[in-house]
């Protein structure tokens, strides 16, 4: 027991001992003097590279009929019996959308039909009397001749040759008398056939036919009512279907319009855009809206309906040309200019910019491809500062905002 003892002590008077030169030992040690390294700000730079860029004009519009066609009645007064079309039917040129009553027609028919027959028999009539009267003017002719000729021979009186060349003269005049009646009685049956001819016209139109092809958009007929040229259309056909866009655009725009140029278009809702192309630019602004109207027409007219709202986008250029983001340029005084980076060193460079497409702006002189700009030129740096380029991520898509 007292052995253990002896060892604890011997070991507990040991641990200082052993402890000092130790500490001694670390204090003795001399601290390693290091110099501070230069630390270069980190600045985002972008590589200045070919991109296809598009100018474009942005527009909104409602979508209308490039062509209507209404619908009237040819005929007046006449009851709307039959309905054969509806709203949103696709018809043909000459395809029966309406009947309208032919009742009176026909009773006018029978009345005219009536009046020719009578016209007929009054022209059979006057022709009998023509060659009853031409017989007659014959037989008076032959008459006044033998009495001319007995007359000359004294075997007669003047007065007997007198009477008988009367009678010569008033059978001719009877004759004139039947021409005329029958060429009055033919001019009236002239007359019956018109009439006829108009009233199988007006029956035709009792028959309310589409005049072009297209789709029926509005019906404001009802069986029963009077059909009326001076009413609402019956029908209103919108022609071959064909929709556009009649976008507003700004009067600084105007001028850069041309037809042909290519147009996307989107709904409110977003979607699968909707493509075509400038079809006209009407030449007058509103003078009270300072804005003009471009007519666009749509490739799919299935895709859109009247009076829908569209947001077009009208691509009045497009090409490939050197490109940096929007924010490395700066605008002063001088004009446009960047912020180039070479071996680490900024300089300001002047430049020509081109067409602004999105996050990116095309640069036509001051820069070539492969230079190196600051993104955000004015933010952080200045002519002549040594920074340690960082490369920016990549660069967001033409026609989109970074």
């Amino acid at each position: 027991m007292n052995r253990v003892y002896r060892l604890f002590l011997m070991s507990a008077l040991a641990l200082p001992m052993t402890g000092l030169p130790a500490m001694a030992e670390e204090k003795a040690t001399p601290v390693a003097a290091t110099e501070p390294a230069l630390s270069l700000p980190a600045i985002t730079v972008s590589t200045v590279s070919p991109a296809v860029l598009r100018d474009r004009i942005v527009a909104t519009g409602l979508i209308a009929a490039v062509e209507q066609a209404q619908v009237q009645p040819l005929i007046e007064g006449q009851a709307i019996e039959e309905l054969l079309a509806d709203v949103g039917d696709v018809v043909t040129q000459g395809q029966v959308l309406a009947r309208l009553s032919g009742s009176t027609i026909e009773l006018q028919r029978s009345e005219l039909m009536a009046s020719r027959a009578q016209v007929e028999a009054s022209i059979a009539q006057s022709q009998a009397s023509l060659i009853e009267s031409q017989t007659t003017a014959a037989e008076a002719d032959r008459v006044a001749e033998r009495t001319k000729s007995l007359l000359a021979n004294g075997n007669i009186p003047q007065a007997t040759a007198d009477e008988a060349i009367a009678a010569a003269g008033s059978a001719a005049a009877r004759v004139n008398v039947a021409e005329q009646g029958i060429a009055s009685a033919q001019a009236q049956l002239a007359l019956v056939d018109a009439q006829l001819d108009t009233l199988e016209l007006n029956r035709a139109r009792t028959e309310v036919k589409a005049p072009v092809a297209g789709l029926i958009v509005t019906r404001n007929a009802t069986v029963g009512t009077i059909a009326s040229a001076g009413g609402q259309p019956m029908f209103t056909i919108v022609r071959d279907g064909q929709m556009e866009l009649r976008a507003e655009v700004s009067e600084q725009d105007l001028l850069r319009l041309q037809p042909g140029q290519r147009v996307s278009m989107r709904s409110i809702s977003g979607g699968t855009p909707i493509t075509g192309e400038v079809r006209l630019v009407e030449p007058t602004i509103d003078t009270q809206s300072r804005l003009a109207i471009a007519r666009i027409t749509v490739d799919n007219d299935a895709l859109v309906r009247a009076g829908m709202f569209l947001t077009a986008e009208i691509i009045v250029s497009e090409g490939e040309m050197l490109s940096v983001p929007v924010t490395a340029v700066q605008s002063g005084p001088s004009g446009a200019s960047v912020m180039r980076v070479r071996d680490g060193v900024v300089e300001q460079v002047p430049v020509t910019v081109g067409v602004r497409d999105g996050s990116l702006i095309g640069i036509f002189a001051g820069l070539d491809a492969g230079d190196l700009v600051v993104t955000r030129a004015a933010a952080f740096v200045r002519p002549g500062d040594q920074i340690n380029p960082v490369p920016a991520p990549e660069s967001s898509a033409p026609g989109q905002e970074g």
